[in-house]
């Protein structure tokens, strides 16, 4: 009974109109890249997916801690499939950096909340159980891909952390100033030279 009306109560305040946990998510996501996590609220997520009443987001997620949880792990658990897909297309250490690159300037174009969520908040702030980004599977991968090129010879002979910290400083300061708008161009236009700055310093000359 109290469930029957719990939905007749939500049917009234938001007739027709349901929302997946995808657009939540999505709606999310672009909220705490502009907002900053804490300065994004539930109702705000509800506006922004088009809802009269949170209930509609309570069907999905209980809390605005769980809707971030589940947006670290997918995006976390995207970027270590193209890591594994980027791996099996390429032998050399080298060119699987440069496809993994190529992938997080394509996304500072094409998603760059995702990029900013990923590589620019502070997740720690606000999930304070979960491992720190280098603890994760993507980035463990890219430190077994570091390791794997000192061992082949082609980068020189560093600790994987400190290859990784050289390399990608580079790249994900350069990321950060194209989000800010301090570099005015496109991701793109600067990944030519950002890769052969970020590769020079690490590869075995």
């Amino acid at each position: 009974m109290e469930q029957e009306l719990q939905l007749e109560t939500e049917t009234e305040n938001s007739p027709n109109k349901t929302v997946s946990q995808d657009e939540i998510l999505q709606a999310a996501l672009k909220l705490f890249a502009q907002k900053g996590y804490f300065n994004t609220s539930l109702p705000d997520i509800k506006d922004a997916v088009g809802l009269k009443t949170a209930n509609g987001i309570y069907q999905h997620f209980k809390t605005k801690q769980a809707i971030a949880l589940a947006l670290r792990e997918n995006i976390l658990d995207s970027l270590s499939i193209s890591i594994d897909d980027i791996r099996r297309r390429n032998r050399k250490s080298s060119e699987q950096l440069r496809e993994i690159v190529d992938l997080l300037f394509k996304l500072t174009d094409e998603a760059p909340e995702i990029v900013r969520f990923l590589l620019f908040i502070n997740v720690g702030e606000f999930l304070p159980e979960q491992p720190p980004l280098l603890e994760t599977a993507p980035f463990n991968k890219i430190k077994r891909i570091l390791q794997n090129g000192v061992k082949e010879g082609e980068i020189r002979s560093l600790d994987p952390v400190l290859a990784y910290a050289y390399f990608f400083g580079i790249i994900q300061h350069t990321l950060g100033l194209i989000l800010s708008g301090e570099l005015p161009k496109s991701a793109e236009s600067y990944e030519a030279q950002v890769w052969l700055a970020a590769w020079g310093v690490i590869v075995k000359k």
